[in-house]
């Protein structure tokens, strides 16, 4: 049973989210008391592998609202995929294909020199078989985001996005395609249109931005924020002021529906913890995508 907490609204009861009349009920209430104060917490989980366990999806999950879940290429196994779709069905989470380029050794953050059609197979193979594993569980997907260098390559060259809003729309129209936050919003929503699914703008908590709104390379020294006091106000100011400090200093605007917090950080338990007691504090809720997008 699919257990949701309505913390959200100020209290700590388990909402049954196959009543779910309950649900939006709360959720109307929250769009009547402020539309805007609404933000999804998502997380990179489900990445070990056979004997190897990496990340700390046990602690982390429950303190998050979408889980995007490796589905074998960079990380992950049949295995870990069935547990880590337990494990966020427990806590009320929403899943999510994490899918990556086939490169293990390299955890999927190697460019690959790979061709649009083979981009497509990779997605499709990736996100059907973590549909198969969640509907043997009763449930269904909400969103795919693509991994590592496959995200960073599509952020260069959106015909990458396109492919995979692509399969995206042929295997379920209802899903949401996680893209970056950045000054082209414009032609990313273009491509939501065209293709028939809802796009959300992703902003990485514990990343630092240079000035044009890109990640900072994990090659470059300050690129993961470990800071938790500096990780929350950053949430903070994207969420209230839509503006993000740079590395450089420098303001950038940005606006995003989903904020990323990753599961391999070593301090991604602490981070998230604080994140949703500051979210919560400033009356900001945290829910799953599907709910306010």
């Amino acid at each position: 049973m699919l257990r949701l907490w309505s913390g959200l609204c100020g209290d700590q009861n388990p909402i049954d989210m196959q009543d779910h009349s309950s649900y939006s009920r709360i959720m109307r209430k929250q769009r009547l008391i402020n539309p805007l104060n609404r933000i999804d917490l998502n997380s990179d989980v489900g990445e070990s592998f056979g004997n190897y366990a990496l990340g700390f999806d046990a602690e982390v999950i429950p303190h998050i609202s979408s889980a995007n879940i490796a589905c074998g290429y960079h990380a992950g196994d049949p295995a870990v995929m069935r547990k880590t779709v337990s494990l966020a069905k427990a806590h009320g989470v929403a899943l999510g294909a994490h899918p990556g380029l086939p490169d293990l050794v390299g955890f999927g953050r190697r460019n690959m020199d790979v061709t649009i059609e083979e981009i497509k197979d990779f997605v499709t193979v990736q996100i059907g078989a973590l549909q198969a594993v969640a509907a043997l569980q009763g449930a269904r997907l909400q969103h795919v985001k693509p991994h590592g260098a496959l995200y960073n390559m599509a952020v260069k060259n959106p015909a990458i996005w396109d492919a995979v809003a692509e399969v995206m729309a042929a295997l379920d129209p209802r899903l949401i395609l996680f893209v970056l936050a950045g000054s082209d919003r414009k032609e990313l929503e273009e491509i939501g249109r065209r293709r028939g699914i809802r796009i959300a703008f992703e902003f990485f908590a514990d990343r630092a931005y240079d000035p044009s709104g890109s990640l900072v390379s994990r090659k470059l020294p300050g690129a993961v924020i470990c800071d938790h006091e500096a990780v929350e106000a950053r949430v903070l100011k994207l969420v209230q002021e839509g503006r993000v400090t740079a590395i450089d200093g420098s303001i950038i605007d940005l606006r995003a529906e989903t904020i990323c917090v990753h599961g391999d950080n070593p301090n991604a338990v602490v981070l998230a913890k604080k994140i949703r007691a500051t979210l919560a504090a400033a009356e900001i809720a945290v829910a799953p995508l599907d709910f306010f997008l």
